[in-house]
């Protein structure tokens, strides 16, 4: 028997800060929602991300020239690029649309996409903290980018032209003006670039949190439980979960990792890899920098939180199942002992996690509705930017449930970019769903 959860409610898959925003805005839109997941608010990739919102990175991650630049920093033992070799056959498909993706006009199209997004991901973050009261988890921090070594130089000025072109505040920074900028930082460096304009928030898992109290607080409902598929029905959509059924009128897709299982029940075959993102976190040190601190040639993060100094880094391709690489947290530390004046907490002390990063091979979320399936929205795919584009992702999906025309053109992230074929599969299904009893 299924349970019947009422007229005009809305289903969102996962409890993310993708999911979590997503349910507040579709409160706002004056709808009942229940939010379901198989673990806690932000117990998934929320609960360890690097906590800055990176509205600098407009870039695909599939480029010519990181494509040109991909087999040395695979190869380096202490590099930030990862393909276990068991994993690599089940990858290889993905690969290919990887290589396909870094053709120049898809970049550029790809570059658009990501530009308007996190132009957009700030304002959307203010008027949602200030929604529900919580504007302070919002800090207006700054990000510094340094490199070590003056090699560096021609490469730091190329991303400062480029990123002022588009519209992003960028300063220069070298010597004692840098040293004054990152006292928390050794001296062996170079150079760096400053984003005045940069926010973090205080600590991504207590923000995940508050939304949901929140949420809860607005009469939302949070079953912890695991959608398995989704079955759309003429009234609407039946979940089909680990503790039974549940008929909504709608259903939100944001479950991350995850998400391309429920689209594939619906006739839509999405390409979508997995991330293993590691992180140490070391409590009692979140006053070790003054502000987010990214390395660009050891491609690690390092940001001061109320839970403490977070160190994250890598892009281990590695899927879903494989156990953590217990190396990755040993060349965290070998990074970031490297950079810190003063890396006290670097030992076996130190919080060590692994998450879960949803990435499509164009870099871009898809923000959509079913194309046969109008009761089927998706959120999701936002590889590194999930905690950067979630509330901006929010409002568009909740102006696409309510019916309304979203602030931004969502052509770019439509969901059938990957599998026309697959779309037309689902239309001609769509005759022959069953319908509600």
């Amino acid at each position: 028997m299924s349970e019947a959860i009422g007229r005009g409610r809305v289903a969102v898959v996962g409890a993310g800060v993708v999911g979590m925003t997503t349910a507040l805005a579709l409160q706002r839109q004056g709808l009942a929602v229940t939010v379901l997941d198989p673990r806690g608010p932000g117990e998934g990739a929320s609960y360890g991300n690097a906590g800055f919102l990176a509205t600098e990175l407009i870039d695909p991650l599939s480029t010519p020239a990181m494509l040109r630049e991909a087999p040395r920093l695979w190869l380096d033992p202490h590099g930030p690029l990862a393909l276990p070799w068991r994993y690599l056959p089940r990858l290889a498909p993905w690969l290919a649309r990887f290589l396909v993706a870094a053709m120049p006009p898809r970049v550029r199209r790809g570059r658009g996409a990501l530009a308007a997004l996190n132009a957009a991901s700030v304002p959307a973050w203010r008027r949602c903290l200030a929604d529900i009261g919580a504007e302070e988890e919002l800090v207006a921090s700054g990000y510094l980018l340094v490199w070590e070594s003056p090699k560096g130089r021609e490469a730091a000025g190329a991303r400062m032209a480029h990123l002022r072109r588009w519209g992003h505040e960028v300063e220069w920074l070298e010597g004692e003006a840098l040293r004054a900028r990152e006292p928390g930082l050794s001296g062996e460096l170079s150079h760096g670039l400053f984003f005045p304009g940069a926010h973090q928030v205080r600590d991504p898992y207590a923000l995940v949190r508050r939304l949901a109290e929140a949420y809860r607080a607005r009469g939302g409902e949070i079953r912890q439980a695991s959608v398995e598929r989704l079955e759309p029905r003429d009234a609407g959509v039946r979940l089909h979960t680990d503790q039974g059924e549940l008929d909504m009128a709608q259903a939100v897709v944001a479950a991350g990792a995850w998400s391309h299982r429920l689209a594939a029940g619906v006739g839509l075959s999405i390409p979508l890899e997995t991330e293993r993102g590691y992180h140490l976190t070391l409590p009692g040190r979140g006053q070790a920098l003054r502000q987010p601190v990214g390395s660009a040639e050891r491609r690690f993060v390092m940001t001061p939180m109320d839970c403490g100094l977070r160190v994250v880094g890598f892009t281990e391709l590695g899927g879903l199942s494989l156990p953590p690489v217990a190396r990755r947290y040993d060349s965290l530390r070998h990074h970031a002992g490297a950079l810190l004046a003063d890396d006290r907490g670097l030992d076996e002390s130190a919080e060590a996690w692994m998450g879960f990063r949803p990435t499509l091979p164009d870099s871009l979320p898809v923000i959509d509705t079913h194309p046969a399936y109008p009761a089927v929205h998706f959120a999701f795919g936002h590889q590194h930017l999930g905690l950067t584009q979630a509330a901006i992702t929010a409002e568009l999906v909740a102006a696409r449930v309510a019916g309304e025309t979203p602030a931004l053109e969502l052509g770019p992230y439509r969901v059938t970019r990957f599998a026309r074929r697959a779309a037309r599969r689902a239309g001609s299904a769509l005759a022959s769903t069953p319908s509600s009893p």
